[in-house]
């Protein structure tokens, strides 16, 4: 009896070992003030969402830039840019005078995408290595920042966002396109998405449900005069509830 006490015990200290990981001792040390997302995230499977023929037979990138009202001029970020498909078409957008930053954190999708913009001759792209907690991203530097079917891939959405706030001009917006799917199943319910937007400081302005971006635009922009204090932030439920209430959208 002795040996089987002391197997549980030790069963029991390693049980406790791995909860108390879990409540962030894994996480940065930078992340630890920001609550911890209450959601699955999903694996990045591929940097290539889909075929550019295929996308472009849909009218994707014109119908998400037109309802941003991506102009000439904009400076742009494309978040979790993978091939580049936005990356090149928001390029020809904004044209000359504008500006194009493509971000990700996949060295290789980089490496390719790079090659690209040089055999493409895109001489208004700039390329960055982001960080999964961190755009990286430059103040008060955007018009609009986009994240195409990459949201639900973000593991910790409150530094993510909280850290993105300050990137955006006067009048800039956040453009989120992703599916209505659980977050492991390569989506984002809306309900969840709104919720984790207005935690982290953004008000909802724009949301269509687009058969042709396969799932939904959703636009955000900066609530307020800065983002909210970390320790004031509430993680949301997958319901699309923050814990000390309801978080609505439009």
């Amino acid at each position: 009896m002795a040996g089987v006490f002391a197997a549980m015990l030790v069963g029991l200290l390693a049980l406790t070992a791995c909860r108390a990981a879990a409540g962030g001792a894994e996480r940065a040390p930078q992340d630890r003030a920001f609550p911890r997302a209450d959601r699955p995230v999903a694996k990045v499977v591929s940097t290539q969402w889909s075929t550019e023929k295929l996308r472009d037979k849909q009218g994707e990138a014109a119908s998400v830039m037109d309802e941003a009202e991506v102009a000439p001029g904009m400076t742009v970020a494309d978040i979790g840019a993978g091939e580049g498909y936005y990356t090149v078409r928001l390029a020809a957008r904004v044209g000359g005078r504008g500006r194009v930053l493509a971000q990700d954190i996949d060295a290789g999708a980089l490496r390719r995408l790079g090659a690209r913009i040089e055999r493409e001759q895109l001489g208004n792209v700039s390329i960055l290595k982001g960080a999964p907690n961190d755009p990286g991203l430059p103040p008060r530097s955007f018009d609009r920042v986009f994240m195409i079917h990459m949201y639900h891939e973000i593991a910790e959405p409150y530094p993510f966002l909280w850290r993105l706030w300050p990137a955006l001009r006067h009048g800039g917006s956040v453009i989120v396109v992703d599916s209505e799917r659980p977050t492991d199943q390569h989506g984002t319910p809306a309900a969840l998405l709104f919720c984790e937007f207005e935690t982290a400081g953004f008000r909802l302005t724009a949301f269509r449900r687009k058969p042709d971006v396969s799932g939904y635009y959703a636009q955000f922009v900066p609530a307020g005069s800065g983002p909210p204090e970390p320790g004031q932030m509430r993680s949301c439920h997958a319901g699309g509830s923050a814990s000390d209430g309801k978080v609505g959208g439009l």
